[in-house]
């Protein structure tokens, strides 16, 4: 009986204990809240505001743009002299000039005869044409099996040359930069380069060459991306919009205004007095290829962009391969942004208007701002908003823009359109790892030249799946420290969707929200080992 007394006793002390301590809490909070977050938090939203702004005015002016490039802009073949190449009856195939064929390879066992097999069956007289495989692999028999591959090609009369390193300095600008010093690449005028996963159509060279030939002012000629397994999974899907609005704006714009534009690293096609005159490459960044062509397009070199000219690639089809790759791709443009932007102001040799596009357009908006602001403004400034009810966000800055510059973005994939929530959740979780691999970039510390290959799996894929039942797929520790990093940054989007379109009162609203957050955090998660259909 003494023991039934006592423990409605301890119930009372317990929750006169919490109540107390949530009214201390309370009160700290308070205290804190007016003269210290709110003005910090109402800076946060104006620079914020600011920043969106910035971001809204590049895409709508983008996408005016390419309304008129589409609409009313010359095709390249009338911007740019352009004459199909053809043997002459007596001086034969004399007069073409002869193509060096980079591919740069690093222990890719999954994909190296597809390039090999793709390049050595380009459509050009073989007596114009050096195939140089650039191996840096580390794994003995995987280098084995690609100097066998150079050597059975090499038996059916294709001049294919297989080059190798005792190191690997300079990762991928190390092996370019040695290829280009062999004696027989004096012979050659120009360079196309093309990773290990991409295979270019046999008239590859036909479509791209005659415009170097014709128009000596230009020294880049950069090709389309399209990508082979686009629909094998969520994952995949949401890149190509990304990388699509690239290609079909980021890209087409940059070449139609400016003739400027950052090579992609492969599908193009350099003059190499062009590439030596801009001081050859470069790996002080792990963007190689955006380094010589900022350095190219400052020497007064003009770039052309041929949507038109498709070469297949592939996607990163798992989760630690894509986030390796968007550390590269974010942290490399901010860290060539330290790098050059004294030298890109003190330019001489190019207009304001192209130095102004350069530094502002091309890298503080689209390689820093861009990121930046889509974690700090949707996934921590909006969020914390609901806890400060002093502090407003308006509707046009948190509902309206961001509407708009995602409808544009969206536009360059059409079939996915209905996905565009999935890829806006996607995008912004993304953010979260960009915007850290950016202050990475910027702040130059350790990891700012880490370079990690990105896995390529080929038919791998296709041929495990013909021969065994699908396994469940097993999370690392590590792994699992990502997917938490996703569901943090899903909920905090979630937030910030609740409050922005719902105003701060339906509490169930933003349950649901939540839910279908972390819904959406385990689907995409495990969508990188699942099928699209």
């Amino acid at each position: 009986m003494e023991r039934l007394t006592t423990t409605p006793l301890l119930l009372e002390a317990f929750q006169a204990t919490r109540d107390d301590i949530t009214v201390q809490l309370q009160t700290v909070w308070s205290q804190f809240r007016q003269p210290l977050i709110v003005p910090i938090l109402r800076i946060s939203v104006v620079l914020c505001l600011m920043m969106s702004c910035m971001l809204f005015v590049e895409r709508l002016y983008m996408g005016i743009v390419i309304t008129w490039v589409k609409l009313f802009g010359r095709k390249p073949e009338t911007r740019f002299k352009w004459e199909a190449m053809k043997d002459d009856t007596e001086l034969g195939s004399s007069l073409y000039p002869t193509v060096l064929i980079q591919i740069p390879m690093f222990n890719e066992k999954e994909v190296y005869k597809l390039s090999i097999g793709a390049t050595c069956g380009l459509s050009w007289p073989s007596n114009k044409i050096i195939i140089q495989v650039l191996d840096d692999s580390t794994d003995p028999a995987i280098k084995n099996l690609v100097e066998l591959e150079c050597q059975r090609w090499a038996s059916k009369g294709i001049n294919i040359k297989y080059e190798v390193r005792d190191n690997r300095t300079g990762y991928k600008a190390g092996a370019l930069k040695e290829g280009l010093t062999r004696s027989y690449v004096k012979l050659c005028d120009y360079v196309a380069i093309f990773d290990a996963d991409f295979q270019p159509e046999p008239d590859f060279l036909w479509r791209t060459i005659p415009f170097l030939v014709h128009n000596p002012e230009l020294a880049l000629v950069q090709a389309r991306w399209t990508f082979v397994n686009a629909n094998e999974c969520m994952m995949t899907r949401m890149q190509e919009m990304s990388l699509d609005y690239h290609f079909t704006v980021e890209q087409e714009v940059g070449s139609s205004t400016h003739s400027f534009f950052g090579f992609n690293g492969t599908a193009g096609v350099w003059r190499i007095s062009a590439v030596n005159e801009a001081g050859g490459w470069k790996d002080r960044t792990t963007v190689e290829d955006m380094d010589l062509a900022v350095r190219a397009g400052l020497m007064g070199w003009k770039f052309l962009y041929l949507g038109d000219v498709k070469v297949k690639s592939e996607l990163p089809s798992t989760f630690k391969a894509f986030r390796y790759q968007q550390h590269r791709w974010s942290c490399g443009p901010a860290n060539l942004f330290r790098k050059m932007v004294m030298e890109i102001i003190r330019n001489k040799k190019v207009s304001l208007w192209k130095k102004v596009y350069v530094i502002y357009s091309f890298f503080l908006v689209r390689k820093i701002i861009g990121h930046i602001n889509t974690f700090v403004f949707y996934c921590v400034v909006l969020p914390a908003t609901i806890l400060v009810p002093e502090v407003e966000v308006p509707r046009w800055g948190a509902v309206y823009m961001p509407t708009i510059i995602t409808i544009l973005n969206a536009l360059g994939t059409p079939r996915s359109i209905h996905l565009m929530v999935f890829w806006i959740l996607f995008e912004n979780v993304m953010s979260l790892h960009r915007t850290k691999a950016s202050i990475t970039g910027l702040l130059e510390t350790s990891r700012a030249n880490e370079w990690i290959v990105t896995e390529k799996l080929g038919d791998a894929v296709k041929g495990k799946s013909a021969t065994k039942a699908p396994k469940k797929p097993r999370f690392r520790f590590g792994d699992r420290i990502h997917l938490f990093e996703l569901g943090v940054g899903l909920f905090l989007f979630s937030v910030a969707g609740y409050d922005a379109l719902f105003g701060k009162n339906n509490f169930f609203i933003f349950l649901y929200l939540q839910a279908l957050a972390f819904f959406i955090v385990g689907f995409g998660y495990v969508g990188t080992f699942v099928p699209n259909s």
